[in-house]
């Protein structure tokens, strides 16, 4: 009996739902986009994570085949699957079909997060259901047939999933003990809303479905049948039906869950919607100040007193929301709002908006906390997947894939119907613990933490390049969409071939751009100066010999000056009689 197997890729999935509050996801619809695209965003944050490219290729299965499974986290074997006779190409997390899905974790109630024997973790059934579908409600289906045949084992999670057509929510959490399997929602994005997910159970009241129908293209919500009733039986909800509501009963939003991860999207919201950006009341559950009301917004009963000043689980938007914008929102760190982490005291004198871990901390006893934005140092990869029905298949999803902060990364056009990745994203080039010269990974890594040092004065270089690169890969991607669209129709192997070519020479050549930036801004500010540069070269001081002209020093700046001379006394007070 032959078996296929599903390893944990290094630092990609490992010691995953154990990280605490990690990883966003963004869901713009097709009717909210400005080319009819369909977007959905993931941040994979992990202290532990390496970022990669990883690629399954299709592939044919004989009668017998199994697919062997390994906890994503603790690379545990956890049992054996059926293949399918088929298996579809995979490139990370979007297939040739332009399928795409991403994730967090929100825990859930702690009863319901083991489940003795389970089989597949939530690792494995994104990669298998991405390997076993051709649409976002053919995935929902694989993953649900999935889980109550052998169990789930893995804590409570939010999918986003997407096509060309349709972009999904999905909450999942497991029946622990009780029972074996999961119960699970869906809620399809209306057409001209955004949506998004932060490691908080999102999805509230709904309406009840009687019936599954996947061929059903007007039913816009799926779920488990028991997804009431199992609340009910085992003591988690008292109350009717009509007020039933996933995330208060399997995931009760708390201070954390408001501040650390809702607030996130609340950030992504406010740009997109003045209905958001004006309510105060959604600023203040952001802060992490919750109320409950008698009644919801809408009038309606609040007869199980949950938080009545939640975010809605969608908006629509007030203009068009671009792939441009779309990847700037993955760079947000509250800027310009009442959380902005640039202008607090622990950015520093550089304003830095990034907190070193822990997220929390105890002085005199008193707890304290962080920011939690949707950028942030350890992310070891992030990604928007962009899918169009106006192009064939393997060259109308574009993985937009970036590794490290997803404020310093570049995104680079991954075409999913590619047959190999770039060398400098490959699985097994580098790893969290061995060092490659010509890893993405490394490379993005040494020009973020360079920038750390003194962000207000590096960082604003980093964008500027990192959006001309993309500018520039937005530009030939149009042009590339035109000509393997035709050539697809002549050959698809040859226009696959095409923008295989094409993702692998732009992945390289922007690891060895990157490569040579850093090294254009170490030696550009090295020491606490400023050299004088054009062009990306330092100016020599005219005498060919290798010396630059007289560099700046910017020191710490006048602002900050101030707090060192009122914060210290006389004890760098020069003598007057000095």
């Amino acid at each position: 009996m032959t078996r296929h197997i599903i390893v944990p890729i290094l630092g990609l999935f490992l010691l995953y739902t154990i990280q605490s509050l990690a990883c966003t996801n963004l869901i713009v619809s097709k009717g909210a986009s400005g080319d009819g695209s369909v977007f959905i965003t993931y941040a994979a944050d992990s202290h532990t994570r390496y970022g990669a490219l990883a690629f399954y290729p299709a592939a044919d299965h004989k009668p017998g085949e199994m697919c062997d499974l390994y906890h994503y986290e603790s690379g545990k074997f956890l049992g054996s699957i059926p293949e399918e006779s088929h298996t579809y190409s995979v490139i990370q997390f979007m297939n040739e079909h332009q399928v795409a899905i991403g994730e967090t974790t929100f825990g859930g109630l702690d009863s319901l997060n083991h489940q003795p024997g389970a089989l597949p973790d939530y690792g494995s059934l994104m990669r298998i259901g991405l390997q076993r579908s051709k649409t976002a409600r053919e995935l929902i289906k694989v993953i649900t047939e999935l889980v109550e045949r052998y169990g789930y084992a893995s804590a409570g999670e939010s999918f986003s999933i997407s096509d060309s057509r349709e972009a999904w929510i999905m909450e999942i959490i497991g029946k622990g003990r009780y029972e074996k399997g999961a119960v699970w929602i869906a809620r399809r994005i209306p057409d001209g809303y955004v949506c998004g997910h932060a490691n908080q159970a999102r999805i509230t009241t709904f309406p009840f479905q009687k019936v599954n129908n996947w061929e059903n293209a007007a039913q816009t919500v799926y779920h488990s049948p028991d997804i009431i009733t199992f609340a009910r039986n085992h003591g988690f909800y008292k109350g009717t039906d009509a007020a039933f509501s996933f995330s208060d009963v399997y995931n009760p939003v708390n201070f954390s869950g408001a501040r650390f991860c809702d607030a996130r999207i609340w950030s992504f919201f406010r740009k997109v919607s003045r209905a958001v950006r004006d309510n105060p009341d959604f600023t203040e559950y952001a802060r992490g100040h919750l109320f409950r009301q008698p009644q919801f917004a809408d009038e309606s009963p609040n007869p199980n007193h949950y938080v009545t000043n939640r975010l809605p689980l969608w908006v629509k938007t007030d203009s068009a929301v671009d792939l441009r914008r779309v990847m700037d929102a993955m760079r947000d760190h509250f800027e310009d709002t009442p959380l902005d982490m640039r202008n607090d005291f622990g950015a520093g004198p550089f304003h830095l908006p990034y907190r070193w871990r822990p997220l929390e901390f105890t002085i005199d006893s008193i707890e304290y906390f962080n920011e939690r934005a949707i950028a942030t140092q350890q992310t070891g990869y992030s990604f928007v997947a962009q899918s169009r029905d106006r192009l064939p298949d393997p060259v109308g999803g574009i993985f937009w894939f970036g590794v490290d902060d997803a404020d310093g990364c570049v995104y680079a056009p991954m075409y999913c119907g590619m047959t190999e990745v770039p060398k400098g994203y490959a699985v097994g080039n580098g790893s969290m613990v061995t060092w490659s010269e010509n890893s993405a990974f490394w490379t993005f890594n040494q020009v973020n933490n360079w920038v750390y040092t003194r962000y207000d004065l590096i960082h604003p270089e980093v964008a500027k390049y990192q959006h001309e690169l993309e500018a520039g890969f937005l530009r030939e991607t149009a042009d590339l969409d035109a000509k393997s669209a035709g050539m697809y129709r002549e050959s698809p192997a040859r226009a696959t071939a095409y923008v295989t070519d094409y993702s692998c020479r732009t992945g390289n050549l922007l690891v060895t751009k990157w490569k040579e930036f850093y090294q254009y801004l170490f030696m550009k500010y090295m020491d606490g100066n400023v050299k004088q540069t054009r062009d990306f070269e330092i100016l020599e001081n005219g005498e060919g010999r290798g010396v630059p002209k007289k560099p700046s020093q910017p020191g710490y700046g006048k602002e900050w000056e101030r707090k060192i001379a009122t914060g210290t006394g006389k004890t760098f007070q020069v003598p007057a009689s000095k």
